[in-house]
């Protein structure tokens, strides 16, 4: 090799990025690169992805709290401002570990970088946990920040600390992997729109967050009681007040059953390539 090829090739090797060593392979997998790439994408917009639905639960507190305080006592005991803070909370994980999943993969397919991703020698397994936990730190940051934020005007009793984790991370488990569903299946951001605006919102404000489904007239409790959302947050809301409209053993049930069911869905859409490798 002459001269100038030589010089040539060591220009080259000098600019290009150096391979990770060993060690540094067997700390940093594709599942945790990628969880890491999903959580860091959030948090790099904290002020918006954070910040914001922090803000919004508390204007919704200050409204409500406002305008109901003094007409509404809910379980006989519970101050309306109370009752309403583990609802918005919980309320907060739903909205913000769907968005996380489903916005980073419709943002990535027209983009056209998801490819890069499908390129990886990762398995479907380790795709969807990678999303799906990415999604739930998400949600469950939010929500201790609504929850750390709202203690400012009341503090719920925390009767059942247990109760509050178990439905927490379910909670935000099948949220985030309905978001990863949603996002497997659109193809522009309108669909996810309308994914968002005609099924997560409306599930999500008919599920008692900002009241006991007991004062609804029957036909409504009948509705509430078909709405997975309103098992999430009334087992959720168990926990802090040791009181609830259903039995929180019937709301772990049919939480958990709609996780079991979510998931299995979405691991079949991974492993079959649908809409992603196709």
């Amino acid at each position: 090799m002459n001269a100038p090829t030589t010089t040539f090739v060591r220009d080259l090797e000098a600019g290009l990025p150096r391979l990770p060593t060993g060690a540094t392979l067997g700390r940093m997998t594709g599942f945790r690169t990628l969880f890491y790439k999903e959580s860091l994408r959030f948090w790099k917009v904290g002020y918006q992805t954070v910040g914001a639905p922090i803000l919004t639960a508390v204007l919704y507190l200050l409204i409500f709290s406002h305008v109901l305080e003094e007409h509404v006592k809910v379980y006989g005991h519970v101050s309306y401002t109370a009752f309403l803070i583990p609802g918005l909370v919980m309320m907060s994980m739903l909205q913000n570990s769907f968005a996380n999943s489903t916005s980073s993969l419709i943002q990535s397919k027209i983009s056209g970088n998801l490819v890069f991703v499908l390129l990886t020698p990762l398995s479907h397994r380790e795709l969807f946990s990678a999303y799906v936990l990415a999604s739930m730190v998400r949600g469950l940051v939010v929500g201790t920040g609504v929850l750390l934020v709202t203690l400012w005007f009341a503090v719920p009793d925390f009767s059942y600390p247990l109760w509050i984790v178990v439905f927490a991370l379910l909670a935000t488990c099948v949220l985030g992997t309905l978001g990863l569903i949603a996002g497997v299946w659109a193809e522009k951001f309108d669909q996810v729109a309308a994914f968002q605006n005609f099924l997560i919102m409306p599930a999500t404000f008919l599920s008692g967050v900002f009241y006991s489904v007991h004062s609804l007239p029957p036909f409504w409790q009948a509705v509430s009681r078909v709405n997975p959302f309103f098992y999430m947050i009334d087992g959720f809301r168990y926990g802090f007040f040791g009181a609830s409209d259903v039995s929180p053993w019937t709301s772990l049930a049919v939480v958990g059953t709609t996780c079991v069911v979510l998931v299995a869905a979405a691991l079949r859409l991974l492993s079959s390539g649908y809409k992603t490798r196709h």
